[in-house]
């Protein structure tokens, strides 16, 4: 395939070339002389290095092991008993960064509070008492317990998920803080609670016991949770067209581990991007942006520490330069083959659902908004991410509590037996046609009018609730967004075919592209956090779960009269309002100088 192109089309050069053969061998590797690869350990050094040395080979010579400290946790077993209606003792895992308790333990009534979310307390007063929780991501376990607190819980029980009699001890961090924690977050976003985690059956028959009558539990925590020295492996892929020097498209995804194999998660993720790495090093002629590939740590038990440190600490670089951020972790799991699931920022639903089409053989195909998981810790500086993968059916997720990355998850049943290595070869085609394309457009294959349909449809949404903090004005800038991205769309789309005709200006497709940048930076914030650019919200936070979240609290207005408490949210809600209504402003600006420029 020739540069110039304005879409690019699947490339058979780069599909056929990827291999699962070479994933697994790395994969068996891994599992078999690397087991738990904890950050802070030293099997999660010799992890960092593995991923080094494995790079290397695959031609990227620019490859280094980069350490920094780190919160981290080891957690141990839990005891766990029942006191009454019956004495049962309970197999049980504390969770990471789990809080400590005193020897004598803590004991208390317990409460089964279904997925732990706001809505599931309704009716419920746990105020000094124990609750018992689905182990669900809806909301996340960080989620859980910063949400069991507020409500005045002593400790959490978490069940895991899975068929009835799944009987796998589940392990996990409920740290909220994302990555490591400031001077203010260490004293609001920290773990108050004693958590533990038990089997789906184990926890079942607690629900029971809990709906028949009161039920009286005991439990004791066994945790270090140390500042340590931990590892990331970065690698930089030139290309060697230069066509639009240093900007970058950066693939990663976590190294460290829980207890065992941790075959899916994400032994196979950083298998496929090692062989990513090789298929593209000899293709750097052909390529127009450069490649970042992160192997982060700190993820299982530092709450994105590692991706979250190197935001930072490449801020200028990541603000002035990254395209795009395409994550893999847990591909190619047994028995999530029968369609495929992708989340991301709107802008690339278009781009890669073409891709995902052209190469699932008529398998569903579904999309979800990226929220803030995994280490989506790239929001905040204005980087647009996806990531996509084999995806369980809505029967398969009910019958199994919505295990939708397998019963097996974060148990020491994660074992190699649960990659299907043909469906592996599927995704390493499907990760390959992404990033060619990312690499080699002219044009990079970004669509602004579906952002802007859903600021829009949002802000309407809210309009009514929100009109005394101007929320009315912000929708008239939404719609203003939402006719200047249809023109840069229709823009985008002209210069694309003129490429496509051997007709393309490479100054276009770079004013365009910095467009495009920009637009990022300015509604990538806007769409996907509650704290804006310069800080990171919790893991699994509430508000995470709308669009525009720092605007989630709106809806409370109608509820509230005339007071204290309603004037105080007004006064919060008016701020964000005005961030909003600025981004949006600001977008329309970059999009009509763009449009002037090449008229």
């Amino acid at each position: 395939m020739k540069l110039g192109r304005g879409e690019s089309s699947v490339v058979p050069g780069v599909v056929h070339e990827v291999s699962a053969d070479n994933v697994r061998k790395h994969v068996e590797t891994i599992v078999k002389d690397i087991p738990y690869r904890a950050a802070g350990s030293e099997n999660g050094r010799r992890m960092a290095e593995y991923s080094r040395d494995a790079m290397v080979a695959a031609g990227v010579t620019d490859t280094a092991v980069h350490e920094l400290p780190a919160l981290v946790s080891f957690p141990h077993h839990a005891d766990f008993r029942v006191d009454a209606p019956v004495s049962l003792s309970i197999q049980a895992n504390t969770l990471g960064h789990s809080t400590l308790t005193l020897e004598e333990g803590i004991s208390g009534e317990l409460v089964y509070v279904g997925s732990g979310a706001f809505a599931d307390y309704e009716g419920k007063d746990v105020r000094g008492k124990l609750i018992l929780t689905e182990l669900s991501y809806s909301p996340a376990r960080q989620e859980k317990q910063r949400i069991a607190a507020e409500m005045g819980a002593i400790g959490c029980v978490m069940m895991n998920w899975g068929p009835p009699d799944n009987e796998a001890l589940p392990y996990g961090s409920v740290k909220p803080v994302w990555g490591n924690p400031t001077p203010e977050t260490f004293k609001t976003e920290m773990v108050v609670l004693p958590c533990i985690g038990i089997s789906r059956a184990a926890g079942l028959k607690l629900k029971d016991m809990c709906s028949e009558g009161d039920v009286s539990v005991w439990l004791r925590t066994h945790v270090e949770n140390p500042w340590k020295p931990i590892q990331i492996t970065v690698g930089e892929m030139k290309a060697e067209a230069e066509l639009e020097p240093d900007d970058f498209i950066m693939v990663g995804g976590h190294q460290d581990s829980w207890f065992g194999e941790a075959a899916t998660d994400n032994a196979a993720g950083n298998a496929c991007v090692y062989e990513l790495a090789r298929v593209f090093a000899q293709h750097r002629g052909e390529l127009r942006r450069d490649i970042v590939f992160g192997f982060w740590a700190g993820h299982e038990t530092g709450t994105m520490a590692g991706s979250s440190w190197f935001a930072d600490r490449n801020w200028d670089r990541l603000r002035d330069h990254a395209c795009a951020y395409l994550q893999i972790d847990q591909p190619g799991c047994v028995g999530a083959t029968s369609r495929w699931g992708t989340a991301s920022n709107a802008e690339l639903k278009s781009f890669h659902q073409r891709i995902e089409t052209s190469l699932l053989g008529g398998r569903e195909n579904f999309w979800s908004r990226a929220v803030k998981n995994g280490d989506s810790s790239f929001f905040g500086v204005g980087v647009p991410m996806f990531h996509g993968e084999g995806a369980f059916t809505e029967k398969e997720l009910a019958e199994s509590a919505m295990a939708d990355l397998g019963w097996w998850h974060h148990s020491i049943h994660n074992t190699i037996d649960k990659l299907d290595w043909e469906w592996m070869g599927v995704h390493l085609q499907i990760y390959a046609s992404y990033l060619w394309e990312l690499c080699t457009a002219p044009i990079l294959p970004f669509a602004y009018t579906p952002v802007a349909e859903q600021v829009l449809e949002r802000l309407k949404e809210l309009s009514a609730a929100g009109e005394s903090v101007g929320l009315p004005g912000a929708v008239a800038r939404a719609e203003s967004f939402c006719t200047a991205a249809a023109e840069l769309d229709a823009l985008a789309t002209g210069w694309r075919e003129k490429f496509d005709a051997g007709e393309g200006d490479e100054d276009a497709a770079r004013i365009i592209n910095r467009a495009f940048k920009r637009l990022s930076r300015l509604l990538v914030p806007l769409q996907s956090t509650a704290k804006g650019s310069y800080g990171q919200d919790p893991y699994g936070y509430t508000p995470q779960t709308t669009m525009i979240p720092c605007l989630y609290d709106v809806p409370a207005l109608a509820g509230l009269p005339e007071g204290e408490d309603r004037w105080m949210l007004e006064t919060k809600l008016v701020r964000e309002r005005n961030k909003v209504a600025d981004a949006l402003t600001d977008a329309v600006g970059v999009i009509n100088d763009t449009i002037r420029t090449l008229s």
